[in-house]
């Protein structure tokens, strides 16, 4: 009896890692990427531990450790997530006002080359940061997505005198995801430092609201991957459709990460409606996502026909990849309207012979009135 139970359970296991293999190599390169580091954390294979760390001005945190066993485009590479707080042991209002991200060695000290830094997200917990202004009606609005920085950008500073407010025990989260576009060698191992740098409290700084603005292009809800025909000639061709995929009012299916072919081209997505104004406001500091081959993504006001900025991307010659991605920042700001119309156009070059991958973002930071005027009022408890 125990030998059958013993010879049932061994089947059993050699049936489940046969299912798990087959299961594990029809995944796509992304999901494989999640699987493999997982493992790796939670076996203890590699660090798996965050080294977070506070001062007067600034965070560090430093990742676990990242394996790069293989090629990773935009969005694939192994990515660690965490909440954390600027200073757990405090209560204090202050300004948080630049960003960074870097790879490095898993020693924590040696910088190595920003080609391995795909995107750094930090978000806010809307529920938690507007309860404690009453702005209640603000949550839920839009995701709460703080400001993004990836590959070409990798480190900004909001033009001086402004900032987000948060507490210092308030709670925000972090998502950074590598890249490897280029390095086939045997697997290596990295990390990722980012830090937040932010000021004390005072009645002169003036507060700034993120808004998220990117390109969605339509596909066919039906049949996703056939891509552009006579038929339908405005149609993408999504890289997937669990992610990034959207619908619009009409019910039409969109997507903000699909495939650009060969050579030269150009997209426009109106993005009035992302941006929400309910005001006159002025325009203060963008940070740009782009893909590699993206060449220049300009946001426009429709309504007076004029490019109020256009984000260059400086792409490397002899490898993929983006050197540079430049950014806006200003005190004077621009201003816009809520009776306007905005939108984004991007210019690619895709000077490979094959199909590859796009995404377009502009972090926008306004001026936000509404949150001024809760400052104003402030008074700490002594």
């Amino acid at each position: 009896m125990k030998t059958n139970v013993l010879k049932y359970s061994v089947l059993l296991l050699l049936l489940a890692i046969c299912v798990g293999g087959i299961y594990y190599l029809n995944l796509p390169n992304r999901h494989k990427a999640i699987v493999k580091t997982q493992i790796n954390h939670k076996l203890g294979l590699v660090d798996n531990t965050w080294n977070i760390n506070s001062t007067d001005s600034t965070v560090s945190l430093i990742t676990p450790t990242f394996v790069i066993d293989n090629i990773y485009k935009s969005m694939e590479g192994p990515k660690v997530m965490s909440s954390f707080q600027l200073d757990y042991k405090k209560n204090e209002l202050v300004w948080i006002t630049s960003f960074e991200t870097k790879a490095i060695s898993t020693n924590e000290v040696d910088q190595l080359s920003n080609d391995y830094v795909c995107h750094t997200n930090v978000d806010f917990y809307d529920g938690e940061h507007y309860s404690r202004w009453n702005l209640n009606n603000r949550i839920g609005e839009q995701y709460p997505r703080l400001t993004s920085m990836s590959n070409g950008i990798e480190q900004y500073a909001f033009p001086e005198g402004f900032g987000f407010p948060v507490f210092t025990n308030e709670n925000l989260f972090l998502a950074t995801q590598t890249l490897n576009h280029n390095i086939k060698t045997e697997p290596f191992s990295l990390k990722h430092e980012i830090n937040i740098g932010f000021k004390k409290h005072n009645n002169t700084m003036k507060p700034l609201m993120s808004k998220t603005v990117f390109v969605m292009l339509p596909y066919n809800s039906e049949n996703p991957f056939e891509g552009l025909t006579e038929n339908n000639p405005n149609m993408c061709l999504p890289v997937e459709t669990k992610n990034h995929s959207y619908t619009n009012n009409n019910g039409e299916s969109l997507s903000g990460h699909w495939m650009v072919f060969p050579g030269k081209e150009m997209y426009k997505y109106d993005i009035t409606h992302q941006l929400q104004l309910k005001d006159n406001t002025t325009m203060h500091h963008i940070a740009t996502h782009l893909h590699p081959f993206a060449e220049t993504l300009a946001f426009r006001d429709k309504t007076l026909d004029s490019t109020l900025f256009i984000s260059k991307a400086e792409n490397y010659i002899d490898k993929i990849g983006l050197k540079k991605v430049t950014h806006f920042s200003s005190k004077e700001g621009i201003m816009l309207y809520p009776d306007h119309d905005y939108e984004l156009v991007l210019t690619v070059n895709n000077t490979t012979k094959e199909n590859q991958d796009m995404m377009a973002s502009m972090f926008v930071f306004l001026y936000d009135k509404e949150m001024d005027k809760k400052l104003k009022s402030y008074n700490p408890v002594q």
